[in-house]
Order: structure tokens, then sequence, then C-alpha cells
């Protein structure tokens, strides 16, 4: 990257710009986070935030630590009870886009969060778990997923399914009764990866400037596919910059 912004800022403003105002997102804690406000800050005023500690309309000035930090609460239009977030808003469909990060997402969008290596009893690494994102991944109506790529990241084949995305491939969500369309982009500090409208395979098909085919491929734990004429994404620009670090050095 240039010496204006740095790969992870990047990432986080393609992310944002993949939202836009009136939409609901319903938004996980890290990357998700930062996305989600930069692009309320931004471009999508109307954009209307929702956390699953229950609280709805979120508008930190901060970038939050956790789903239960209290500035949620304090900047929220309103706050419920959790099972009212997920029995009446995020199960019959009623959130536009959730908003996810991984510890590995596959070529066919599924997500592990659960453990890496080894097996469920005895893994080599035991990660936070589900939360509520395998809820968030069957029935928000899209996904998307934002994530550093790395072969540790990016693999054929995640360790465990935690959330489902396309399974193992066409027709596995109508199988299961997932309500959602699932992922419909993976966001990552290289580009953007969509899905193949008939294989569902995640393909490459957005890259950041400066980005080359052959490190796309070297950070990518499968042979993945690179479209013929991948789109150039525009880099920050200085009011996607000064509100994105605006909200990292807020106290």
């Amino acid at each position: 990257m240039s010496q204006d912004h740095t790969a992870d800022e990047m990432m986080t403003v393609a992310a944002a710009r993949a939202l836009s105002g009136g939409m609901t997102c319903f938004v996980g804690i890290g990357l998700p986070s930062a996305a989600a406000n930069l692009a309320r800050a931004t471009h999508a005023p109307g954009l209307v935030l929702i956390y699953e500690s229950g609280t709805i309309g979120a508008k930190p000035g901060r970038l939050p630590l956790s789903i239960g930090d209290g500035i949620l609460a304090q900047t929220a239009d309103a706050v419920i009870s959790v099972p009212e977030i997920f029995n009446y808003w995020l199960q019959p469909g009623r959130i536009d886009v959730g908003f996810l990060g991984a510890a590995q997402v596959d070529k066919f969008g599924n997500i592990n969060t659960t453990f890496v290596g080894g097996d469920y009893r005895h893994p080599k690494v035991r990660l936070p778990g589900a939360g509520g994102a395998p809820e968030i991944a069957a029935s928000c109506k899209e996904v998307i997923v934002i994530v550093r790529q790395t072969r540790r990241t990016l693999v054929e084949k995640v360790d465990f399914v935690t959330s489902v995305g396309y399974g193992s491939g066409p027709g596995d969500r109508e199988r299961l009764g997932l309500r959602g369309a699932g992922p419909q982009q993976i966001i990552t500090d290289l580009g953007v990866l969509t899905p193949d409208p008939r294989s569902c395979e995640f393909t490459m098909t957005s890259v950041f400037d400066g980005v080359s085919e052959h490190t796309i491929r070297e950070r990518t734990g499968w042979d993945v596919r690179i479209a013929a004429a991948p789109r150039i994404v525009a880099p920050p620009s200085a009011a996607e910059l000064a509100a994105l670090r605006a909200f990292a050095a807020a106290p």
C-alpha cells in the first residue's frame, strides 16, 4: 500500500463502501464494527447498526470493545432483549446484511470460529466460538465477511463449520433450509472475492491497487480463480481516512 494508508485501512474502507444508508446491519466486533461505523460516519448516515447484545441503531463515537460495551446502549435508538433480537429481528429475515469476521473461511464461504487443528475435543487452538454468527449467516438477507488474507485464514476447507456459507457447493443452503442468500463478498487486505453464480466457489473479482496475481495466489489456501480483468478498487479518500482514524484514536 502507499504511504497514505495501510492495507488494513484499505480493507476497512472497502468493506464500509459495501454498505448503504437505509440498510439494517448486524455487526460483529472487530473489523466488521470498524467498517460499519465508518460507513455510518461517512456515506451512509442512515445505516442502522444492530449488535447481538440487543442494541438497535447504535451510534458509538469510538469503536466498541465488545458487544457488551456500554457505549452501544448509551447511543442506541432502542435496547431490547437478546431473545427478541434473534427471534423477531434475525431469524425471520428482517436484517439486510450480516457483517462477520472469521478465523478461517473456505472457498465456499463457510466460516470457522470454533477451533483450528486437531479435533473438537482436542484442538490445537480453541477459538472464541459461535456466538450469534451461525444464525447471522443463516438468516440475514446477505452476508459480508471481512478477514486478512493469508493461507491460514483463506483455506480450501475449514477445520470446523461454525457458520454455513454455501456448504460443499450449489444447493446446500436450500437443502438445509437456510433463509438468507449467503455470503456475497469476502473482503480482505488484498481485494474482494465474490461467489461464482454456478459453482458458488469464491473468485477474486476486485483487487487493491498494486496487488499482484502472485501475491493473491501466495496468500490463498486453494487454487483461487482470479477474474480475467479484476476491478481495481479506488484508494481511500481523505474523508474516509480521517473518519476511520478518528474512530481508532477516540478514547
